[in-house]
């Protein structure tokens, strides 16, 4: 019975994808949901995995290819026909092995013999020479030749692929492209677990700028990823389609970060994860957004659709380029909950294991540049959202409270907004909220 690897549905809006890389080759033996294919949307990296259990007898898409969701990708031959088939290849090459085991002896036997006797013939004639001859230490150890039988191939193997599971897209392609073992690395991840920084310095990085101009020549070529396509597209649609402005302020992370180091140990046992920064700019932005709804919405149209649930989108940083998950449901999560959120999904991110879920849905985005050391910035909107985030690093500054000079941690925001549906008393206002809620902490727990 034959089953196909059909292209499943990717999200909304996505019709397409490209076949990024096959995991396994025609021919070979596949188990239930093993992954088998890796595909390439315009958000994110997936692995289809095989259907059954079975032989991967036929490959339509090859790398490279745009599919279309419900297209078939390959055939796999499952049930026991399959089964027969690599139950019948295996007796053939015993039986090989066995006659070439025959074959050999005899030779192997003449030869040992010979070299017994050559050997022995060289010591006579040392001693003739009245030469001392050489003291080898007894405690040295002749080692037998390694002969690698597929049952080692077979185990070697195995364990490259188990190893391999966790891998992101991005490690898998070096590994593939520069054809490395995966199993002479010792990896710095959690588990053991190879990063690309690990490859990278196995590599000794990136050539400098001579060298590349030497390897590369004058000008490099690469193929534009879907995930930096779309953030081309979108980022351009974003400038041309909305009347973009910003506005900023600054704030005093005094008591955010004194309230961060008075409970962190607290925090940390009870709920397994860090207290950071971004679950109080979280929380902050969701009380902004319910006192200015318009920051929470979106134009359709000729319409504004006012959203009454608050979807926070935050971007991150990957090796494949900016990636914007989202935090659903904000407004009902704890502190707790919102930095749990926060960790999964960018771990998720960073590992190439994002799903399509995982990016839709949002109504406002943070930008985290100051994690860069980035001062300040304009954040760009992330369409069709209206308003955008911009966080920045923290430096002491001088400041003047209560006629006094004082020096204080402070971080600079930004607020970019769609001045379509935004004014500008709605935007800075909203900002001047999310100041008064991070310099008093205890107002995101009285939601004012």
């Amino acid at each position: 019975m034959n089953e196909k690897i059909i292209v499943p549905v990717l999200g909304e809006s996505i019709t397409e994808a490209t076949v990024a890389k096959w995991l396994k080759n025609k021919g070979d033996k596949v188990n239930v949901d093993e992954p088998i294919v890796e595909l390439e949307t315009d958000k994110v990296n997936l692995e289809v995995p095989s259907p059954t259990d079975g032989i991967l007898t036929d490959i339509n898409s090859e790398n490279g290819k745009t599919v279309e969701v419900g297209s078939v990708l390959g055939i796999i031959e499952a049930g026991s026909e399959a089964e027969k088939k690599i139950e019948k290849v295996q007796p053939v090459e015993e039986e090989k092995k066995e006659k070439v085991t025959k074959k050999t002896e005899p030779t192997q036997k003449k030869e040992s013999d010979q070299r017994s006797k050559e050997s022995s013939n060289i010591v006579n004639l040392e001693f003739e020479k009245n030469q001392s001859p050489k003291i080898f230490d007894d405690n040295i150890i002749e080692e037998e030749p390694l002969i690698l039988t597929k049952e080692f191939s077979e185990e070697k193997e195995e364990r490259s692929l188990n190893k391999n599971k966790n891998l992101s897209p991005a490690v898998r392609k070096i590994i593939s492209d520069k054809n490395i073992d995966i199993n002479q690395i010792k990896g710095t991840g959690k588990d053991g677990r190879v990063l690309k920084g690990d490859l990278l310095n196995l590599m000794n990085e990136a050539p400098k700028a001579n060298e590349r101009k030497l390897k590369f020549g004058e000008e490099e070529r690469i193929q534009m990823s879907k995930l930096r396509q779309t953030i081309a597209k979108r980022l351009k649609e974003a400038q041309n389609n909305a009347a973009m402005l910003t506005t900023f302020n600054e704030v005093d992370m005094t008591e955010i970060i004194k309230m961060r180091k008075d409970n962190q140990n607290d925090f940390q046992k009870r709920f397994g994860v860090k207290l950071g920064f971004m679950s109080f700019f979280v929380k902050a932005c969701v009380l902004g957004l319910k006192l200015f709804p318009s920051i929470n919405a979106e134009i359709e149209n000729n319409e504004i659709i006012y959203k009454n649930y608050y979807n926070i989108s935050f971007a991150v940083g990957t090796d494949r380029g900016l990636v914007v998950p989202v935090i659903k449901n904000a407004d009902e999560m704890t502190f707790a909950e919102i930095e749990k959120e926060i960790k999964l999904l960018s771990d998720k991110a960073r590992e190439g294991k994002l799903v399509i879920d995982d990016l839709q849905g949002g109504t406002f985005t943070i930008s985290n540049g100051g994690v860069y050391g980035s001062m300040l910035s304009t954040p760009i909107l992330n369409p069709p959202q209206s308003g955008v985030l911009g966080m920045h690093n923290i430096v002491d500054r001088p400041i003047s409270i209560n006629n006094e000079i004082i020096v204080r941690p402070i971080m600079y925001l930004a607020l970019s907004y769609d001045h379509r549906i935004i004014d500008g008393k709605e935007s800075v206002s909203f900002l001047k909220t999310i100041k008064q809620n991070l310099e008093d902490p205890r107002r995101l727990f009285l939601d004012i």
